[in-house]
């Protein structure tokens, strides 16, 4: 009898598990089970899905459930797990289009539940009219109150990427935005004297940005529908609400089996993304925890690039060959609009938090040669290491060619370069896509001077 690999969650990291230990060993047995109606798609797309830049939801989808069954995988959507029995060394499965509960026994079972979105603990949070931005299905019903219900007003709860991304797209639907964030400026993810570069631009694109305000309660109207969002700073009108507040690892499962679980929650693996003391159990993507390979310590990175590479290791190692996933640098970009934003690294209160002597360096410049029409400005800050100069972080807001920038610092990033060895790097020029000395290495050489008269 072949050997039976079980996966738990059909969508980047479980599918990636899935097709790559199915094809390094075709005599596997690969079951993939998932609650949802789809597998392989992109959630990150949700956004310019629902903004309009994507017409058709097929084109979020990597990978169709007939194309997995064609490579031999059997993938079983409406499938929820409901347990896991690492010592019997089987799951408990609802069907749920059936009402029918079974066990499957599996010889490798590979977690990959993702991560569910933080709601406030706050009365009428589950009312309707309030969405979050996890699943395709949450895109797909988002759409349908557009069209329905014709809203005229939305609040974004968050700032972080799905926030912004989601205020944009409700901008561009017509509607009038506020958003609304408990941290003293949109974008956490980066030091808030870069996020204030964001809030400017947000407020010029006309979306009320209200920040270090706290969410006491939604409330719906006499047809029970969402009408406003109450916070300490007074009611805000809504006929729809989006929750772009983060995300938790999706680990009850595991919390309820007695897996191992770090300081967010996440899953904790080896390098081969095993599940230490459950033989025979891996876990990839969201619902894991990763080293950060700047600071040291386990982190949460919701991110799809992340997972995929992870569900890959776990394929890997399960179809008989070898490979590790490192950790991360806490690389990610996104956009409101016109202004792109990136950050890799550490921020400042990461470093002070894992004892770094450090200091910061910014530089405004452009993304083109200035004398280009398509130049747009562009702010480079970079936080590195005092005494030896190591970059430890970088964020970079600006305008259009800016975010894909934080590529080479998080090279240097995972290559630990000190900003002096960044001074030399052969980064390319034209002067329709850089000036001769690019933001990054005006940066770079700032901070290496400020080093040598430190």
């Amino acid at each position: 009898m072949s050997n039976r690999v079980v996966v738990v969650g059909a969508d980047a990291a479980g599918m990636s598990a899935a097709s790559q230990a199915k094809r390094l060993d075709p005599s596997l047995e690969v079951v993939a089970l998932d609650r949802g109606a789809y597998a392989s798609y992109s959630a990150c797309g949700i956004p310019y899905w629902v903004a309009g830049d994507v017409d058709d939801v097929d084109t979020l989808i990597a990978r169709t459930p007939e194309e997995h069954r064609r490579r031999g995988i059997d993938l079983r959507l409406h499938h929820e797990v409901m347990e896991l029995d690492t010592a019997a060394g089987e799951v408990r499965v609802r069907d749920l289009e059936r009402g029918e509960d079974y066990s499957l026994g599996y010889d490798s079972l590979v977690l990959a539940t993702g991560a569910t979105p933080r709601r406030p603990d706050v009365e009428g949070i589950d009312a309707p009219g309030v969405f979050g931005v996890q699943t395709l299905g949450d895109g797909a019903a988002i759409l349908e109150h557009l069209r329905t219900r014709d809203p005229k007003r939305a609040v974004v709860l968050g700032g972080g990427y799905i926030g912004v991304e989601m205020a944009e797209a409700m901008v561009r639907r017509g509607l009038q935005v506020t958003v609304v964030d408990r941290s003293p400026q949109p974008m956490s993810t980066l030091d808030p004297d870069m996020g204030a570069l964001v809030r400017t631009a947000m407020c010029g694109l006309g979306i009320e940005v209200r920040t270090s305000t706290v969410v006491r309660s939604v409330e719906t109207g006499a047809d029970g529908w969402v009408r406003a969002v109450v916070t300490d700073d007074g009611e805000i009108p809504a006929d729809l609400v989006v929750l772009g507040t983060g995300v938790r690892p999706g680990t009850d499962l595991a919390r309820d089996a007695g897996l191992p679980l770090g300081h967010f929650g996440g899953l904790y693996t080896d390098l081969q993304m095993r599940v230490p003391g459950a033989d025979g159990v891996w876990a990839a993507g969201d619902c894991v925890e990763s080293l950060d390979l700047v600071s040291g310590k386990r982190m949460h990175a919701a991110l799809g690039t992340h997972a995929n590479k992870q569900g890959r290791t776990a394929g890997t190692n399960i179809g008989g060959g070898y490979a590790t996933f490192p950790g991360v640098v806490g690389t990610a970009v996104s956009k409101v609009c016109t202004l792109q934003i990136a950050r890799t690294g550490l921020r400042e209160f990461e470093c002070d938090a894992v004892g770094f002597r450090w200091f910061a360096v910014h530089v405004e410049s452009t993304t083109a040669a200035g004398y280009h029409p398509e130049a747009e400005d562009v702010t480079v800050k970079l936080l590195a290491e005092q005494r030896t100069g190591r970059l430890l972080g970088a964020q970079i807001v600006g305008g259009d060619g800016a975010a894909k920038r934080i590529d080479a610092c998080a090279v240097a990033l995972w290559n630990r370069m000190t900003v002096e060895e960044m001074t030399a790097l052969d980064l390319g020029y034209a002067p329709p896509f850089s000036p001769v000395w690019d933001p990054v290495l005006i940066a770079a050489r700032k901070a290496a001077d400020r080093l040598r008269t430190s």
